[in-house]
């Protein structure tokens, strides 16, 4: 009985004093994470007035280099776009990516760190330096699932600020309903180390993140684009407004004017094309699938020097679009060099999306520059050409080692400056 009391009396003292360490933790907590609700932003207010309120935040937020806590709730915030968040400040919800949403117990909503969208006119949020969103969910309530004639094409979720430099922002764990585009990080000015990661959406644009003019390694990391993205709580995108995105004839993923950019772990599904390596970039992308697209992958380059790519571990279903013509898992033009490693492409049908069942071919080279492409482990399969790889450009070297084909046979071949 004693070493029973005892054990007892232990075990009161542990629990104690967990209690107390996570009551230090929440004071700590609460020092370094400004309540949103402390600035008047409510669920049970109009969106206007939540705008005003969570504007003031934020500028409170920015001059000490806060952070704004978004507490969670049965009930959406309703805000109106046209919010800034100012140089230094960070707005912080509770969640990871939620990839097919969180859900309320009786209502087709949402529920958690959620912000209610439905200005048609202005982008909700315009992120400054130094600033970062992390654990939020964009709701846009008013978005169709089902008839593409009523697709509200709202302006961009996020973008960058279009009037300055923006250095060092953060984009974290956060999920998108019914957006038309995510992330946009093209501007007029320069930005600088921008990391989007473990992102979650479906855009109506079929633009998840486009970035311009971000010289300092942008970053692209555990994102998914997919249309049962709000399956929990309202269901899948249908097949014709599936159909309507693939038919913007837009990529997910598009990148232009940056240096040594990186993407890893990066999936799209039901959009025209996966990812658009614009003229003037190189970097690096491993472990990728594109999945229901009519271009996987679409590789420029305006210059020989360093437009140059490695690509590894990936996987492309190239199955649907337009013409049989137009669906290519890989197009390579401009100038350059592209390295493919271990990338396989195999196409079949898909009752999501109107599909084609096949691709043209797995590589489409063109162009009339010299440009210099190698292909090392690559599955091909389920093609209509008769080769694998489609060389319009003259002036192309390409080289092809231990690839298999889409005969199960061996796949070896060169074609050098000057090669057909």
């Amino acid at each position: 009985m004693r070493l029973a009391g005892h054990t007892v009396w232990v075990l009161f003292a542990v629990l104690a004093g967990l209690a107390a360490a996570r009551a230090a933790e929440g004071e700590a907590l609460g020092k370094m994470l400004k309540n949103i609700r402390d600035f008047g932003v409510s669920p049970a207010n109009s969106a206007a007035d939540n705008k005003a309120s969570l504007q003031k935040a934020i500028d409170w937020a920015s001059a000490r280099g806060a952070a704004l806590f978004v507490e969670p709730s049965d009930e959406p915030y309703p805000v109106d776009g046209g919010l800034v968040l100012k140089a230094n400040a960070s707005l912080i919800g509770v969640h990871g990516p939620v990839g097919r949403g969180t859900k309320h117990p009786q209502k087709k909503q949402p529920v958690g760190s959620v912000f209610r969208i439905e200005d048609e006119q202005q982008a909700f949020l315009t992120v400054e330096s130094a600033t970062q969103l992390r654990g939020l969910q964009f709701w846009y309530a008013k978005q169709t699932l089902s008839d593409p004639a009523r697709i509200v094409k709202y302006p961009a979720t996020v973008r960058v600020a279009q009037d300055k430099a923006v250095f060092g922002v953060t984009l974290s764990c956060l999920s998108f309903f019914g957006e038309y585009l995510a992330m946009d990080f093209a501007a007029p000015q320069v930005c600088e180390q921008v990391l989007f990661e473990h992102c979650y959406g479906y855009p109506l644009s079929g633009q998840f993140i486009r970035v311009d003019k971000c010289y300092d390694i942008p970053r692209i990391l555990h994102c998914h684009v997919n249309p049962a993205n709000l399956r929990c709580f309202a269901g899948d995108y249908q097949k014709p407004v599936i159909d309507a995105v693939v038919a913007q004839r837009t990529f997910a993923y598009a990148i232009d004017h940056t240096d040594n950019a990186q993407l890893l772990d990066v999936f799209t599904f039901g959009t025209w094309g996966g990812i658009r390596l614009g003229p003037a970039t190189y970097g690096q992308m491993t472990n990728f699938n594109f999945d229901c697209v009519a271009v996987g992958i679409h590789k420029l380059g305006d210059g020989a020097f360093n437009r140059n790519w490695q690509i590894a571990q990936g996987s492309i279903i190239a199955n649907t679009g337009g013409k049989l013509d137009e669906i290519h898992p890989i197009i390579v033009e401009g100038q350059g060099h592209t390295s493919l490693s271990n990338v396989e492409a195999f196409s079949g049908g898909n009752g999501a999306l109107t599909c084609a069942g096949q691709s043209q071919d797995f590589l489409l080279v063109r162009g009339d520059k010299k440009l210099t492409v190698s292909l090392l482990g690559c599955r091909m399969r389920n093609y209509a050409a008769n080769a694998p790889v489609t060389c319009q450009n003259p002036q192309a070297v390409i080289q092809a080692v231990a690839c298999i084909d889409k005969d199960e046979q061996p796949f070896n071949q060169n074609w050098p400056q000057g090669g057909k």
